[in-house]
């Protein structure tokens, strides 16, 4: 069975076609209007082995404000439709990625239960023209539409591209991790039998 699902979500801000295979080939094809959002979706894609096609018109004379957070929710609702069950996965999954002098660690456990924590310290606000408090809003929005708990920690560094590179690159390993299926799993890895 393929684990992909594709989202749309048209808005009076945005207009987003999106689709994600779990089990893919590191391939992205990627239309957002957010130039430095592509780049990290393309990195999140590769290093976490998926397939993601992104399709996003929105707002972006205003700002990328409303285009980054819509396509965290349409990802997220696209990661849980693909998971279904979730029966046979590892379900946590753990990255640490090293980017030059930054270091980030993601922490993920796909249980159900939505929460989000960032610790980072970015020393720029904008990376070009991205406003990286934008990095929060994609992050928790993906998180909590996923229903994944994902925990982010930018252990160091000072460039702030480096460090939010390293944050996306090691969310796609810690999911890929989450998302592996394992034969000594029987059914859902939960003592409640759900997830």
């Amino acid at each position: 069975m393929t684990r992909q699902a594709k989202v749309e979500r048209k808005t009076n801000e945005t207009d987003i076609r999106l689709d994600f295979t779990v089990d893919g080939e590191g391939i992205s094809k990627l239309d957002t209007g957010v130039p430095f959002m592509s780049h990290m979706l393309d990195l999140f894609t590769k290093h976490g082995h998926f397939n993601l096609t992104v399709d996003a018109n929105g707002d972006t004379e205003i700002d990328d404000h409303h285009t980054t957070e819509d396509i965290g929710i349409c990802l997220g609702q696209a990661l849980r439709e693909a998971l279904g069950d979730k029966k046979g996965i590892k379900r946590y999954g753990n990255a640490f990625v090293p980017m030059d002098e930054a270091l980030a660690q993601v922490v993920i456990d796909l249980g159900n239960r939505p929460h989000f924590e960032l610790k980072a310290e970015f020393p720029s606000s904008r990376v070009g023209t991205f406003d990286t408090e934008l990095v929060h809003e994609f992050l928790w929005k993906f998180a909590l539409e996923a229903r994944i708990n994902l925990h982010v920690i930018v252990h160091y560094g000072h460039n702030t591209h480096h460090m939010i590179e390293a944050i996306f690159k090691a969310l796609g390993r810690a999911l890929d991790e989450a998302t592996i299926v394992d034969p000594r799993v029987k059914g859902v890895p939960s003592t409640k039998g759900m997830l």
